[in-house]
């Protein structure tokens, strides 16, 4: 809806986010010098900077094993309630991997900091594609559609706990029996997102998630997956919102940007970006359709860790605020952005995009409304 100013407000305005550097290595695997530290006082003023300049959630990372330049990582949970206790608004999203985590610990967790920080914290339960990661900490590998019904069965634990008393639950991979969680969450409960593009994530988000989270991406195929999971979503009278990834390179030339986005691909680490790529790809063929969400990954695509190139936020900010547009047209409801240099580069976003999104957005509305409700 939009108020009488015409400025779009709700949940019809498009929501920003950002990745949390919480893991070493920025958020490209290339050589090129990035302005961002993984410490817990860069990512405090981060935090601090986007909160100031218009953004609604960040999304720490969950890590346990370095790679793909990645040599250190802040475990996400803890690291998501220190962000909270540094700001007064943000809503940060933390990272839960389900193997590591039983549901019983998160939940427990999460209504913790939750009461702590007046319910600003959300979760994204990653299912899993790094099998090395989970040999490394003696953790069992399950086939593709598995991790995902392991998910579906950990949100649906989690909610259960959340909202009621006596909790009983017989799944495949969890059971709960008479358990009663004392304090609950407060009011609204705690958000739930989780990522993928297999026909099984799509599902599990169709059914049981809040948000769902997929790789960056054109605004047709955007707009295919949106269709094709709302559609899913409807038949299970349920209703899910979308994110896209995205890296933003924003400029005051178009030039100045796609030579940035040159740099970074020309001093890529190539062992790097292959080993990354080898991974993802054989995580997305186990699935039954043979793909996931980095199928059709080029190189220059894998120099970012989620296709963050292929949204195409490169350019001047004008470019960038109608590019977005244009993905909220296609559906998504959230962009979730990655930055080279991310304390100056997320205040940069915030002070000369984000008002141009809402002025674009608040044209849009008030050209919506009737002649007379205008006049």
């Amino acid at each position: 809806m939009s108020n009488e100013a015409g400025h779009v407000t709700g949940e019809d305005a498009v929501k920003f986010a950002y990745w949390v550097p919480n893991v070493s290595g920025g958020l490209v695997i290339s050589n090129i010098e990035q302005r961002t530290s993984w410490d817990i006082d860069y990512n405090r003023k981060l935090a601090q900077i986007a909160e100031a300049n218009g953004f609604d959630y960040a999304l720490s990372q969950i890590r346990f094993t370095a790679g793909y330049g990645a040599e250190f990582q802040h475990e996400s949970v803890s690291f998501s309630h220190a962000l909270l206790a540094a700001t007064e608004r943000l809503k940060v999203i933390a990272a839960i991997l389900p193997g590591p985590w039983n549901p019983a610990l998160a939940a427990k967790q999460i209504a913790t900091i939750n009461h702590l920080t007046a319910g600003r914290v959300a979760v994204n339960i990653v299912s899993g594609w790094f099998r090395g990661e989970f040999a490394a900490i003696g953790e069992p590998w399950l086939d593709h559609d598995e991790r995902y019904r392991r998910s579906e069965e950990f949100i649906r634990a989690l909610r259960g706990i959340w909202t009621e008393d006596d909790f009983t639950f017989r799944g495949d991979f969890y059971r709960f029996s008479n358990y009663s969680l004392k304090p609950k969450p407060l009011d609204p409960l705690p958000e739930i997102f989780q990522g993928g593009s297999s026909r099984a994530a799509r599902d599990m988000a169709s059914r049981v998630s809040d948000w769902y989270f997929t790789n960056g991406n054109t605004p047709d195929e955007i707009r295919k997956q949106v269709e094709d999971i709302r559609a899913k979503a409807v038949q299970n009278g349920h209703h899910v919102k979308v994110g896209v990834n995205a890296f933003a390179i924003a400029r005051e030339t178009e030039a100045e940007a796609k030579a940035v986005l040159a740099e970074i691909i020309e001093k890529a680490n190539p062992e790097a970006v292959n080993a990354f790529g080898h991974e993802v790809k054989n995580a997305g063929k186990a699935s039954p359709e043979g793909e996931g969400n980095w199928a059709k990954s080029t190189f220059d695509d894998l120099v970012q860790y989620n296709d963050g190139f292929r949204s195409n936020l490169i350019g001047t900010p004008q470019q960038i605020a109608e590019r977005i547009l244009a993905l909220k047209d296609a559906g998504a409801d959230l962009i979730l952005l990655g930055f080279l240099h991310f304390q100056e580069e997320v205040e940069f976003f915030g002070k000369r995009i984000i008002p141009l999104v809402r002025d674009l957005e608040a044209k849009r509305a008030k050209a919506r409304q009737p002649a007379d409700a205008a006049a």
